[in-house]
């Protein structure tokens, strides 16, 4: 099976690396900055789950895709889609299974659209992960999850064969027989995430220190009340993680979203929280997600002027 990944950052480099090293048939398309890089340093794992260095990973420029793959896996930010559909398009035949990383929701319609509804599959990652300023991917965490599967649910022959691609890897690979409710569920706890840390400019662990865990709990609320608005109520499950994640004494943990704002780069504000907030306007007020939303949407506006 030929997996092409997008990206060789924190998710793409990661996962990908993690195939490589599983003896599958990987290829990273990447920009020319980041190939230059790999060229002189290879790419680089650092993770308390394993590390692993691989000298010279195949690299390709978009400008010299010239084959189809069976598996493209995009792990890149949603303000990057447009420009990631046009440069994977000569990649995409007639039997590629898209398998996108990303938070949310619409990317999925945006794909479809694009490639047609067969070729997209759903899924999400869980995984703390970051580059440094050397280019090496460091695993901050001890858990690293894919979770991925058909969007209608079913276990076709192609899934079964991705579910074999990733049986020996060393990541978690879940295949999911609900992977919109899947979906739904990290949504609405990482936007909660996203909203809380942006809006107190803090850790879960400050947050609670200043006596606000409720306040995270309370916005998570309003997301999960939108997520049963579209017939997707969170499990007792999925709860019961968010609200651990949310109220942690001690944690360090902050979105990618709040990171983001710390080093005045763009956000992925429209499509994790503005999204999820039009699609629960039947749903109640949702005031603590929209106050979040208004927070990281100023401070966009602010750093365009």
């Amino acid at each position: 099976m030929r997996f092409l990944i997008v990206g060789a950052g924190a998710l793409g480099g990661y996962f990908g690396g993690r195939l490589l090293a599983a003896g599958q048939d990987v290829s990273f398309l990447l920009r020319e900055r980041r190939a230059a890089q790999i060229a002189q340093t290879g790419l680089v794992i650092k993770s308390g789950l394993g590390d692993a260095h691989f000298p010279n990973p195949p690299v390709v420029l978009a400008k010299d895709l010239n084959s189809y793959f069976d598996v493209i896996l995009i792990g890149c930010k949603a303000y990057d889609l447009e420009s990631t559909m046009d440069s994977i398009a000569p990649a995409v035949g007639p039997n590629t299974m898209i398998l996108p990383m990303l938070n949310g929701l619409c990317h999925l319609d945006a794909l479809a659209q694009r490639f047609g509804h067969e070729r997209v599959l759903g899924g999400f990652c869980f995984i703390s992960a970051a580059l440094d300023s050397s280019g090496v991917i460091q695993h901050l965490g001890d858990y690293h999850i894919l979770c991925y599967g058909e969007i209608d649910g079913s276990r076709t022959p192609r899934i079964e064969a991705l579910e074999s691609a990733f049986a020996k890897v060393n990541f978690t690979a879940q295949l999911s027989p609900d992977i919109l409710q899947a979906m739904w569920e990290k949504w609405i706890s990482i936007a909660a995430l996203a909203g809380i840390t942006c809006l107190m400019r803090g850790s879960i662990g400050a947050i609670v220190e200043a006596g606000a865990g409720d306040i995270a709990l309370a916005l998570y609320e309003e997301c999960c009340a939108i997520a049963a608005h579209n017939g997707h109520a969170p499990s007792a499950a999925g709860v019961e993680r968010a609200r651990n994640l949310l109220t942690t004494p001690g944690s360090l943990l902050t979105a990618s979203m709040f990171k983001d704002m710390q080093r005045g780069a763009v956000t992925e504000a429209e499509h994790i929280i503005g999204e999820l907030i039009k699609r629960g306007e039947d749903a109640g007020k949702c005031l603590l997600l929209r106050t979040a939303y208004a927070h990281v949407k100023i401070y966009e506006g602010s750093r365009q002027g």
